[in-house]
């Protein structure tokens, strides 16, 4: 198989592995600060929020189903509840502000 979306492929691969392979080879061993601990800790919620954030205004043609969306959910999720109830409040409360 010598074919150019083969290569294109493996290219892509070796391309998209060398940044993730990296940061472990170079500090294997070693401590790092608390700062960047605590600042890699919130890379997770910070790129979801910036996923997120833009679609809460983009979701329908009416602005506030996107609002009182996010509201519902963060009001369910800062009660401290599992993801899937939240996703599921949020859904409910949804299927119920639809109605109006």
């Amino acid at each position: 198989m010598t074919s150019p979306i083969f290569w294109m492929i493996v290219g892509m691969g070796i391309v998209t592995y060398i940044p993730r392979m990296l940061p472990f080879v170079l500090i294997r061993g070693k401590e790092l600060p608390p700062f960047i601990q605590g600042v890699l800790k919130n890379v997770p919620y910070a790129t979801l929020g910036a996923l997120i954030f833009p679609a809460i205004f983009f979701i329908q043609e009416e602005l506030w189903f996107g609002v009182v969306g996010a509201i519902s959910a963060f009001a369910i999720a800062f009660i401290g509840v599992n993801v899937i109830v939240v996703v599921i409040g949020t859904v409910a409360v949804l299927s119920i502000f639809s109605l109006f």
